[in-house]
């Protein structure tokens, strides 16, 4: 993520973001956990997602939109906006281990 250090994003725990196959999904870092709405897309000419998200950060309520794309077999990028505040681009890739 370009807004937060590393150390910062993996505060809590591992910075994530997870998109299910049924329209929802969770992302987490910092100390932000947030639960998404999704909606497949496509951005100039690839894959992707739009989502909107809610969720917490140190107990207080959060939200804000965002948007992903496959950039390659196992790589995504987007960019996470939280609604009157901060916004970052983000490059993800799949956990050793996770799921297909």
């Amino acid at each position: 993520m370009s807004g937060w250090d590393r150390e910062d994003i993996d505060l809590v725990e591992p910075g994530f973001i997870e998109f299910a196959a049924d329209g929802s999904g969770q992302v987490g870092f910092v100390a932000v956990t947030g639960w998404l709405d999704c909606h497949a897309s496509e951005r100039d000419g690839s894959p992707g997602v739009e989502f909107t998200w809610e969720g917490a950060d140190e107990g207080d309520q959060i939200s804000g939109r965002g948007w992903a794309v496959l950039v390659d077999d196992d790589t995504i990028e987007g960019h996470l906006f939280v609604h009157l505040g901060d916004d970052s681009s983000f490059r993800a890739k799949p956990f050793a281990g996770a799921e297909p």
